[in-house]
Order: structure tokens, then C-alpha cells, then sequence
């Protein structure tokens, strides 16, 4: 059983990351682009890169699978994605050197047998200049580390999609080896790789990260909201409902509300991400 107290008091280490051209179009390709070699709005990320996407924020300065490698206490085979939030500050290098030092913030316990939440985030500075590139935020569905008591609490859920037509829509087919490909940006999790993991974890097959998903729409809104400018978009907020196989279609709907962009990610009848980017 987890220790709240333990945990937000946690010292995480300083990660000092540097990445190339290279990681950049690594990263591009763990989503699936360049899947159509003659589109030019994928090629721009995993060609001689032009410039990165927002979403790469998720992967900078990452702590990996802290969860296990960290003295943390949580069941790490139970543990599932459950929210990113990013929030930039300026356009991400397309190579650079940055550093963060990751915290626990809350942990939210949603009763015995029903899991625990624990938030974690990481502000990511460009080492060389001390500037602020992105707040990334992050809960982790501990899904066999509930009951450890507090106050009952439930986590803010995202608001529905409007109840009228998306104002707009487009699709992107995953590639079979997706997640082999996202993990080398440091996502090891085996829970995406290993049949025998997988299975441990309660899942026939091994499934798609939530941030290959996240890094997908990211790419159709700049796409399609931001007229294929990434320095447009600041901010992305992303809930996981459903787990992704690789390989699977997964198709965009976005609206335009007050606050920006509200989307919502489908597999099919199934929905695999909610959330909002401006």
C-alpha cells in the first residue's frame, strides 16, 4: 500500500536530457507519421525536421517508468496512464539540452479495490538558457494501490463534447509496431511491448501508450485547428478513457468552445481520449 505522505514528499533526481534531430524524427515516427511519404505535413516532422511538436514535451526531461525504477511503493505492474496536460511556454528545438526535476503534487485515493491517482509534474527548461519551455503534468491510474485512506475526494473530470457536429474531423491510422517504435523515446514500460506483460496487466495484447495517442491528435489539430503551425498551439489537456491497439484507425473530432479546441478520439464506438488544446 502506497504512503501519500511519502510520496509528496518524494525527491526525484534532476534529469538533464539532451536530444537531437535525430530524437525529434524519432519521436515523429513513433506516432506513425511518415506513414504517406508524399504528405508533406508529416514529413516536415520525420525529414530533416523543420520543427517539433508540441506534444514532444511529454517525452523531454521524462523520468521514465519511475513508477517501478523509483523506491515509490506503487504496484507498478497495475499501473495505467490516466490524464497529460502540457502547457508551453515557447516553440520546442528541434535538438537542444534541457533539464527537470519531476514532483508528486496529489495523490488521490478512489477507495479500496478502486485504485489511486498520483499527479506528477516537471517544468522543462532549455539548459543553456534557463528558459521555460514546458509545464507537463501527469496522473497515473495506480490501479492496485487504493484504500490507503485520506479525505474523499473525487478528480475533475473533463467536461463532454458539445451535443451538436464536430466543427471539424480527420482520421490517422496507427502502424502495427507503433508502440515498439514510441518506447525507444523513453516510454519502457512493458506493458506496451510484452505479450506476457500485457496479459499481467489484465490486457489480451500489449496496447498503445496514452501519449502515442495524445502525440497523434496533437499532430491532426495542428493539423487541422492551427493551419499546420505547431508554435500555435499552447496547450493540450488529455483524459485516456480506453486503450488503443496498434494498428487501429483512430478518428479526431474536434469543436470550437470558449476556451479553445474540445476533442474527442474514437477507435471505432470507443472512445480513447478526451480533452482540449488552444
Amino acid at each position: 500500500m502506497i504512503d501519500p505522505d511519502y510520496l509528496l514528499a518524494f525527491r526525484f533526481p534532476e534529469i538533464v536530457h539532451p536530444y537531437t534531430a535525430r530524437d525529434t524524427m524519432l519521436y515523429a515516427l513513433g506516432l506513425g507519421l511518415g506513414i504517406d511519404p508524399m504528405d508533406a505535413a508529416q514529413l516536415r516532422y520525420v525529414y530533416e525536421p523543420e520543427a517539433a511538436l508540441p506534444a514532444m514535451a511529454v517525452v523531454l526531461a521524462y523520468p521514465g517508468f519511475w513508477y517501478r525504477d523509483l523506491p515509490t511503493g506503487i504496484d507498478a505492474t497495475r499501473v495505467v496512464h490516466g490524464e497529460e496536460s502540457i502547457v508551453l511556454h515557447a516553440a520546442l528545438p528541434v535538438a537542444g539540452t534541457v533539464v527537470a526535476t519531476p514532483r508528486i503534487i496529489d495523490v488521490i485515493d478512489k477507495g479500496a479495490g478502486r485504485g489511486a491517482l498520483v499527479v506528477s509534474e516537471r517544468m522543462i527548461r532549455d539548459q543553456a538558457t534557463g528558459q521555460a519551455l514546458a509545464t507537463v503534468r501527469q496522473t497515473a491510474f495506480c490501479r492496485g494501490d487504493g484504500g490507503f485512506g485520506g479525505a474523499a475526494r473525487n478528480d475533475p473530470r473533463p467536461a463532454p463534447p458539445p451535443e451538436r457536429p464536430a466543427d471539424r474531423a480527420a482520421v490517422f491510422p496507427t502502424i502495427p509496431q507503433a508502440a515498439l517504435i514510441y518506447r525507444l523515446s523513453g516510454d519502457p514500460n512493458p506493458l506496451h511491448a510484452d505479450p506476457a506483460a500485457a496479459k499481467a496487466a489484465g490486457f489480451e495484447r500489449p496496447i498503445l501508450h496514452g501519449l502515442c495517442t495524445m502525440g497523434i491528435v496533437c499532430h491532426r489539430a495542428v493539423d487541422v485547428l492551427f493551419d499546420g503551425d505547431p508554435a500555435a498551439m499552447t496547450r493540450m489537456d488529455c483524459r485516456f478513457t480506453a486503450p488503443v491497439i496498434p494498428g487501429e484507425i483512430i478518428a479526431c473530432d474536434f469543436w470550437a468552445v470558449p476556451q479553445g479546441w474540445q476533442f474527442r478520439a474514437s477507435v471505432g464506438e470507443r472512445v480513447v481520449a478526451l480533452g482540449t488544446a488552444g
